[in-house]
């Protein structure tokens, strides 16, 4: 059986972040339309939990393709020199079940998070945003500037993170790339004080942010901590914002910064005010006024991957770019 093999560097050629913001636009109507069905994804932890495998399968009628992710995650993977996130995406025929591609699933996730944050900021931050803070200076936080850039006007970046040599590196690395102002804060409060759009990428215990630090009007992407045990935003922060998310069942099992002040009785099960796949149809407003507090919290769906897989893999079988493996 034959099955076309995608690299990361051909992921990173053909799935730009425009392109691959327009996806993510296309795995939230799927959703929207009840054309894709996703299980809760399961993680196996190791005893030391040091590290997890985490498994995403889903399904879309549409392209008459499954797919599943299998991911590793291991935090401490910086100080190796490592990715924290490496896995694959496997897409399968509907009718047989014959596998089609093995694809790079650390260049996908990479790509495809920072895209469906920028998705969300389209739908939920102010038109005006130009002032955009970074909290975490890893791989997510460069993306998500390249992403945030691609939906407003940004004029200024800010980044933060707990190590100021990590937020200098950052900086240096992309300040070429682009026209408008980068510069590193290493006071978390005036990282944020005047951000109009937040995005926190960290691996965060306990808050990062409260209520107070921000300012009236904020988006925020929170896309960094995603356990139940662990979150980036204070309880009167995610109490008195508009909370949405890409997946319900993911964020009443694995989101810390809503289950941690559910828990404690500051909000409710009413709180959460609807999907990402619900605004982008208009069936509920991701914005009511400027001055409204808008959350985003990405958890990250296997919806997203395999639309991102069937676009590379129709791009591959189209082109005769990839090369094939016999299994």
């Amino acid at each position: 059986m034959e099955v076309v093999l995608i690299g990361k560097k051909q992921v990173r050629k053909e799935l730009t972040m425009n392109v691959c913001i327009k996806l993510m636009e296309e795995a939230f109507l799927l959703i929207a339309k009840g054309d894709a069905d996703q299980p809760l994804r399961q993680a196996m932890v190791l005893p030391d939990r040091s590290g997890l495998l985490g498994m995403m399968p889903s399904y879309s009628i549409n392209y008459n393709k499954m797919g599943i992710k299998i991911v590793s995650v291991f935090s401490d993977n910086h100080s190796k020199g490592l990715p924290s996130h490496m896995g694959v995406v496997l897409l399968f025929d509907n009718d047989t079940g014959k596998m089609l591609a093995i694809i790079d699933g650390e260049e996908i996730t990479t790509i495809r998070t920072a895209a469906a944050s920028a998705l969300a900021t389209n739908y939920m931050a102010n038109k005006s945003a130009t002032k955009l803070a970074i909290l975490g200076a890893g791989v997510q936080g460069k993306e998500h500037i390249e992403a945030i850039s691609c939906v407003r006007s940004i004029e200024e970046v800010v980044i933060w993170s707990r190590s100021q040599k990590h937020a200098e590196d950052l900086k240096s690395s992309i300040h070429s790339k682009y026209n408008f102002a980068i510069r590193t804060e290493a006071d978390i409060t005036k990282a944020v004080k005047k951000a109009e759009i937040i995005c926190t990428t960290t691996s965060a215990t306990e808050p990062l942010i409260n209520l107070k630090q921000v300012t009236p009007g904020v988006h925020i992407n929170a896309v960094g901590s995603c356990t139940p045990n662990t979150r980036e935003l204070a309880s009167d922060l995610v109490s008195e914002s508009h909370l949405f998310t890409d997946n319900l069942e993911s964020l009443m099992n694995e989101a810390g910064d809503y289950l941690i002040p559910l828990q404690a009785g500051e909000i409710n099960e009413n709180h959460v005010k609807g999907i990402l796949s619900d605004v982008v149809t208009g069936f509920i407003k991701g914005r009511t006024s400027e001055h409204d507090i808008t959350i985003y919290e990405s958890l990250g769906i296997g919806v997203e991957d395999l639309v991102v897989g069937n676009f590379l893999h129709e791009r591959a079988v189209k082109n005769q770019s990839s090369q094939k493996i016999t299994i």
